[in-house]
C-alpha cells in the first residue's frame, strides 16, 4: 500500500482512539508509526543492486518481530522532538503503544496486498500476501481519509464557515473522483463513467447531509474517527468476503481440468472488489482469467505456456541474481527467444496482471546470452511501473 495511505490510516486510529490527552502529540505518533516502515526505501534507492527492490523492501522494518523494538525507538524520538518544543507527552509506554498500533497497522495493510511482506523477518523470509487489496486502493484511501475531512468541516460552530468548507472539499473530491477514472483508463484498469458519477453524488451526501438538523455539529472528531475505522474494518471484511468467492472459481476451475496447481491465487483488479484476476501456476505455464463476481458465468481461462526447456534456460536458473528473484515471484512464465547471436530467456510475473494484458507485467526479468552461452546483460525489464529505473547487471568478467 503506498505510503500516503499508511499515514492517513495511522492518523485516524490516532484521532479515534488516542487524541483524549495530548492529542497533537498521540497523532503524531500514531501517523509516524504508520508511515515508518516504508524507511526501507532509502537503503533501496541508495543501493546500487538493481534487485535492490527485492532485497530489501518490506523487510525487517515491516516485520511483527521487530515491531516492539521499533515502536520503543519511534516512542523515545517523539518525547525527545516534543521536549525540546516544550510540549507536553503521554508516558514513553503510552506513545510504545500508540507508535506499535501504528506500526502493525502498516504492516498487516501491507500483508493485505499481492506484493508480499515479510512480515516475520528474521525468523522467516516467507512472504505473506493475503490478496485483499491492490497496491494503490484509491476507495481505500477515500474511506479512511473522509471521516477526518468531514469532521474538520463540522469542527466550526459557524455554519456558513462549514458551508464553505463542505463545498470546497466536495468540488475537490469530485475533481480527484474524475482524476482516478482518467488514470485508471490510462494505466489498463477502466471502469464505467457513470461510476464518477455517482461517486461525486455520495460525496456531496457525505458532506452536506450532516448539516440537516445540525447532527454533523454535534459528533466530535472523536467519534467521526471511530465510525471511519468502523467503515475501514467492514471495507476489509468485505474484500475478505470477495476473495474467497474468487478463489472459489479459480479453485473449481483446476478441479474440473485436472489441473497439477504449483501456486494459485485471486488476486484484486482495481478499482472494484468485486473483479479479481484468478491466476493458476502449473508445472508447464500459467492459467488467468478474469473474473466479475456479479456475473455467475464461468471464466474464460488463458493458458500461458512456458517455452520448452533448453540449456540457456537451465543456465538462467542458476544465476545468483535469478534464483533471488525466483523466491520473489509468485506467477512467473518462462519464456526464451532469439534476438540475432542473442539468446533470451524472459520470466513474466503476472502477480499483478487483470486477466488481458498481454504487455510486460511489473517485475518482469530478462537474462541475455551470447552464442557462447556468456550472460551479457540481465534485468527488470521496462514495464511503465517506475521498474525501468532499475539499472541492468552488467555482463560477467566486467568490471561493475
Amino acid at each position: 500500500m503506498d505510503p500516503i495511505t499508511h499515514g492517513i490510516t495511522g492518523a485516524l486510529i490516532g484521532k479515534g482512539y488516542f487524541s483524549k490527552r495530548q492529542e497533537g502529540v498521540a497523532v503524531f505518533a500514531a501517523t509516524l508509526g504508520a508511515v515508518f516502515p516504508d524507511v526501507d526505501v532509502v537503503v533501496e534507492a541508495m543501493s546500487r543492486d538493481p534487485l535492490a527492490i527485492v532485497k530489501y523492501h518490506r523487510g525487517i522494518t515491516h516485520s511483527f518481530v521487530a515491531l516492539p523494538f521499533f515502536a520503543v525507538l519511534l516512542a523515545w524520538l517523539v518525547r525527545l522532538i516534543a521536549r525540546r518544543r516544550g510540549i507536553e507527552t503521554p508516558s514513553w509506554g503510552m506513545l510504545s503503544l500508540i507508535c506499535g498500533v501504528g506500526l502493525a497497522s502498516h504492516i498487516t495493510l501491507d500483508g493485505m496486498t499481492s506484493f508480499g511482506t515479510r512480515m516475520w523477518t528474521p525468523i522467516s523470509q516467507q512472504r505473506v500476501a493475503w490478496d485483499m487489496l491492490f497496491i494503490i486502493d484509491c476507495l481505500f484511501t477515500a474511506i479512511v481519509l473522509l471521516p477526518q475531512v468531514v469532521a474538520w468541516v463540522y469542527r466550526s460552530h459557524s455554519h456558513a464557515v462549514s458551508r464553505r468548507r463542505a463545498f470546497r472539499m466536495w468540488a475537490l473530491f469530485s475533481v480527484g473522483a474524475a482524476i482516478v477514472w482518467g488514470v485508471a483508463n490510462i494505466a489498463g484498469y477502466p471502469f464505467r463513467v457513470w461510476a464518477v458519477g455517482l461517486a461525486i453524488l455520495l460525496l456531496a451526501a457525505i458532506f452536506f447531509l450532516p448539516a440537516y438538523g445540525g447532527w454533523g455539529f454535534r459528533s466530535t472528531r472523536r467519534r467521526w474517527c471511530q465510525a471511519g475505522v468502523c467503515l475501514m474494518i467492514a471495507y476489509l471484511i468485505a474484500c475478505g468476503w470477495a476473495h474467497h468467492a474468487a478463489m472459489r472459481r479459480v479453485k473449481a476451475f483446476a478441479e474440473v481440468n485436472h489441473i497439477a496447481v504449483v501456486r494459485i491465487g485471486a488476486l484484486p483488479i482495481p478499482p472494484s472488489l468485486l473483479k479479481w484476476g484468478d491466476v493458476i501456476r502449473a508445472d508447464n505455464g500459467i492459467y488467468q482469467a478474469q473474473v466479475d463476481l456479479r456475473h455467475p458465468d464461468r471464466a474464460s481461462f488463458e493458458f500461458v505456456p512456458d517455452s520448452p526447456p533448453d540449456e540457456f534456460t537451465a543456465r538462467a536458473l542458476q544465476l545468483p541474481e535469478v534464483q533471488l528473484y525466483w523466491q520473489f515471484v509468485r506467477f512467473p512464465v518462462i519464456r526464451t527467444s532469439v534476438d540475432g547471436p542473442y539468446h533470451i530467456v524472459d520470466f513474466g510475473e503476472h502477480r499483478f496482471t487483470n486477466g488481458g494484458r498481454h504487455a510486460p507485467q511489473p517485475f518482469s526479468y530478462r537474462v541475455e546470452f551470447d552464442s557462447s552461452g556468456e550472460v551479457v546483460a540481465e534485468g527488470f525489464r521496462p514495464n511503465g511501473m517506475f521498474l525501468q529505473r532499475l539499472r541492468r547487471i552488467p555482463p560477467q568478467g566486467v568490471a561493475r
